[in-house]
Formats: structure tokens, C-alpha cells, sequence
């Protein structure tokens, strides 16, 4: 197989990278699926979400059923692994930490007379989190979104995942999400998950907020669904950009670019940009050679002939540009003094410095959440974090002479915007009192 390549410059446009470049957060046959489907959800409630369990999972339930029990959950504990007990607790200390020391605190400042102005942060009261449990069972996603809600102190914390054939749900996911935090665990996923957790139903309460990574469908589904809940962002097909120089050991390279086009949709986006000539054609080498020995070959080989590119750019700062332009998931910059190029990134959902940080290590154990923008949308939208899960709030307390010291100003913004009763109910404190 030979991988795609191509050179690029700012002024020397090339035909392979601008069309790799646009790609869409979105698809219009999963957008048409999802708004039928959430539609009949609307309308009918339980009904329609056992109609498309049966239909998309091949499972027939009753709503009694769609709740996984707490017999369910200790048996899965009791059938995970020792080893993969010690790696989930790891993962969520590490997790844990992070998202407490990225909380935002509650703050006030001091008016000139006296008053207070300030913002304090609440969590939901309910949020709804989708785990992705298809192409691959994703434990780690339970970690990088419950914990999150779990840290805000958010009382009611509900997960949706897909079960098997058997209504049954992946024990390391279970376990997961009883370490993590959840309150309530739900055995169904794709566009229905969304429909259940967004409009509720007589037998499962509506949320506030959706967060969590899902494939095209579920993508889709969360975009219909904004307005009658919040959302995190768009969370699609994994993607990765890395850009190299010389000193990359291509083997590292390669290995990254491999463990994002391993995920399984087919859609996944792997982009090298490079200064170095021999280190793009070894690359290109090991690509196909480390594919052949993992065990997702066949979804891997999809990504490596329609949606992996290695581009070969005169300097590294032409490579960044490109690599901003790209707006990639994750981001990993394989070059001397790696770190000194942090303030260079403009759109990337996070960043992975040196030959020592592969993008796995945020997928599973860092810290930060690896649910990130995808599709483009890091030009737009930021990675979930903690306060995600929060409602922030201003305030405002003014004294008499705060008023007093702002009441030309309220009343002129009254006479321009032609809102007489906003200047009204400043003045007439005055006239009363």
C-alpha cells in the first residue's frame, strides 16, 4: 500500500491537502437518520425507544429493562480484571486531580462605591453522559466525563452505553462507571441514548446536559437535540495531527499516527507534517508494517488509504500554520525544544509534547479529558473539562451611591435604545426614598 503524500507551502497550495483538510464535522445521512428517529422519541417516549433498541441493537426490552441493576454492576465488579481495578483507580486519582485544580472559583470585585460584583459556579442538577461502546468498549471515555460531573458535584450523573445482543453491558465499562461516580447506568446507545436522555420518558427522567464522544450518529443526534438540553461540543471520529522534525524516531511516529486510525468508524483523520524528507518516506514505511501486526487491520486499513496524509513543508513554522489550519483533535509536536512551540498552537483540541507524550497516555491516564472537538471544530470549541458540568453565575450589588454615580449612564443607553422604563426604574429609586 502506498500512503499519500504531498508538499505544501503557504503561497504553494496542494490540491491532496486542501481536500484532506475538508473534512466535515457531519453527516447528512446520519443528520436525516437522527432527526427521524428523535422525532418518533418525542411523540412517543418508551415506545419508540424500544422500537429502535430492537431495531439498531437487536435487543427487545421492556422499560423495566432499560436500567442496569445493581446486581449487574457487583457482578461486574467481581469479573474485571486485578490489574485493570489498579489501572481504573489510577486513572481516576489522576483524572480527579486535574479536574480540581482546573475549577474555576467563585469571585467578587468592589464597585467604586461599595457595591460587589462577582460570579459563582453551580453544577447541574442532572447531566447525561454517553459512553461509546460499539467499535470498542471506551472505559477510559467513563473516567475522562463522569469523573468530571462527579468533581463539580453534580447529585444525579446518568450514563448511557450500549449493551450486547443480550441486553448485557461490558463489565469493564460497569465498572467504570460505579468507580467514576455514576448515579444511574442505562443499556442502550446511538441515537436513541441521546432521545432518552434529552426528552426523558415515563421511565427516565430528562437531563440537562449531554456530554461524550460518539460516532456519526450520535454526533447528529446531540446536534438536534441543542436547545432542549445543553452540550459539550462535537465529539465525532478521531483525528491527529503531528508535526516532526528530523530528530522524530519515525517507529513513535507512525505507532500515534496508528493507535488514532485504529478507532474503528472508517472516518478517523491521521496528518504528519514534516521539514524532513527521509523521516516522511520511513514513516510512509512503518505505517504499513505496524499495521499488519495490529489486531483492528481492517478498520486501520481504511484510515491509511482514505484518511492518512504525510505532508513534507520547507520549515517547521509553515508545518505549524498547516497544523492550525487543520484544527486537529489531538496535536503532537515531535521536535527539538518541543515546548517552546506551545504558543504557536492556535486550534488544537489538546497538545502532546515530545517523543516521551504519545496521544495515548491522554487517551487513558494524563489527566485532562480526551473527549475533544473533532471534524475542524477545535477552531471553535474547546476539550470538556470540569466546568462543563457547572452553571456559572453573575451578580450584582449596588449601593445607593453606585446607582446614583451610574444613573446618567442607564438613562442615556434609555434614551438611545428607546427604553424609557429601563431609565424609569433607575431614577424613580431616587424619587421614593
Amino acid at each position: 500500500m502506498d500512503i499519500k503524500t504531498a508538499k505544501w507551502a503557504p503561497d504553494r497550495p496542494s490540491t491532496a491537502v486542501t481536500a484532506f483538510l475538508k473534512r466535515t464535522a457531519f453527516d447528512p445521512v446520519a443528520e436525516e437518520a437522527a432527526r427521524n428517529v428523535l422525532d418518533e422519541i418525542r411523540l412517543n417516549g418508551d415506545a419508540a425507544v424500544i422500537k429502535c433498541i430492537r431495531e439498531f441493537d437487536g435487543v427487545t426490552l421492556k422499560p423495566t429493562e432499560f436500567r442496569v441493576s445493581m446486581t449487574e454492576v457487583a457482578k461486574a465488579r467481581d469479573t474485571v480484571t486485578p490489574a485493570f481495578r489498579n489501572a481504573a483507580r489510577e486513572t481516576h486519582k489522576r483524572v480527579t486531580a486535574f479536574a480540581r485544580q482546573g475549577m474555576k472559583k467563585d469571585w467578587k470585585m468592589f464597585t467604586p462605591k461599595g457595591g460587589e460584583l462577582g460570579e459563582q459556579f453551580v453544577p447541574f442538577d442532572r447531566v447525561g453522559i454517553y459512553i461509546p461502546g460499539g467499535a470498542a468498549p471506551l472505559a477510559s471515555t467513563v473516567f475522562m466525563t463522569v469523573t468530571l460531573a462527579k468533581v463539580a458535584g453534580v447529585p444525579e450523573i446518568v450514563a448511557c452505553t450500549p449493551s450486547d445482543a443480550k441486553g448485557a453491558v461490558n463489565p469493564y465499562i460497569l465498572y467504570a462507571l460505579e468507580l467514576a461516580g455514576a448515579t444511574e447506568i442505562y443499556r442502550m446507545g446511538g441515537i436513541q441514548a441521546i432521545g432518552l436522555m434529552a426528552y426523558g420518558t415515563k421511565t427516565v427522567r430528562k437531563v440537562q446536559k449531554i456530554v461524550g464522544p460518539g460516532g456519526a450518529y450520535v454526533t447528529a443526534a446531540k446536534r438536534h437535540v441543542y436547545g432542549d438540553v445543553s452540550l459539550d461540543s462535537v465529539a465525532g471520529p478521531s483525528e491527529i495531527a503531528i508535526l516532526a522534525d528530523e530528530t522524530a524516531p519515525a517507529e513513535c511516529v507512525a505507532a500515534d499516527l496508528l493507535s488514532q486510525a485504529e478507532h474503528g468508524t472508517g472516518q478517523e483523520k491521521a496528518l504528519l507534517v514534516t521539514n524532513s524528507n527521509a523521516l516522511a518516506a520511513a514513516v510512509a514505511i512503518q505505517l504499513v508494517q505496524q499495521a499488519e501486526t495490529l489486531s483492528r487491520k481492517a478498520a486501520i486499513q481504511k484510515v491509511l488509504e482514505k484518511g492518512t496524509l504525510i505532508v513534507t513543508v520547507n520549515t517547521l513554522d509553515e508545518g505549524m500554520e498547516l497544523c492550525n489550519q487543520f484544527a486537529p483533535e489531538h496535536l503532537e509536536i515531535m521536535v527539538r525544544e518541543p515546548r517552546s512551540w506551545l504558543r504557536k498552537v492556535r486550534s488544537a483540541g489538546a497538545v502532546f509534547f515530545g517523543t516521551w507524550t504519545p496521544e495515548a497516555a491522554g487517551d487513558f491516564v494524563a489527566g485532562p479529558s480526551h473527549v475533544l472537538p473533532t471534524g475542524g471544530t477545535a477552531s471553535m470549541f474547546s476539550g470538556l473539562t470540569v466546568d462543563d458540568f457547572r452553571r456559572r453565575t453573575s451578580f450584582m450589588a449596588f449601593t445607593r451611591a453606585d446607582l446614583q454615580e451610574t444613573l446618567p449612564v442607564i438613562e442615556e443607553f434609555g434614551r438611545v435604545e428607546g427604553l424609557d422604563g429601563h431609565a424609569r426604574a433607575a431614577r424613580i429609586r431616587f424619587e421614593v426614598s
